[in-house]
C-alpha cells in the first residue's frame, strides 16, 4: 500500500516499468480522482545519442487508492529535445 503521494508515484514508475519494460524519465501530471489516482509519466521508448533524441512516450496512468495500475495507456511521443506543448 502506498503511504503517501511519493510512495505512490515511485511505485507506479516501477509498476509501469516493469508492465512496458521502458525505463521512467519524468512525472507530467498527477491528479486525485474518485477511488483513486491519475497520473502521466513519461517513459524512454528508444535511447540515442546524443540524449536529445531520446524518444519519449507520455503515459496516461489510473491507480486505485493503493497505487495499483488499473490501466495505462500512451497518449503521445516526442523526442526529449523538444519543447511540450501540452499533454
Amino acid at each position: 500500500m502506498a503511504k503517501g503521494l511519493m510512495d505512490l508515484i515511485s511505485k507506479a514508475k516501477s509498476d509501469l516499468s516493469k508492465l512496458t519494460g521502458l525505463a521512467p524519465s519524468s512525472l507530467v501530471t498527477t491528479a486525485k480522482t474518485d477511488g483513486g489516482w491519475q497520473i502521466a509519466i513519461e517513459m524512454v521508448e528508444k535511447r540515442s545519442i546524443p540524449d536529445g533524441m531520446d524518444l519519449l512516450a507520455t503515459y496516461e496512468v489510473k491507480l486505485d487508492e493503493q497505487g495499483n495500475i488499473l490501466e495505462f495507456n500512451r497518449k503521445g511521443m516526442r523526442k526529449r529535445m523538444e519543447a511540450v506543448s501540452e499533454v
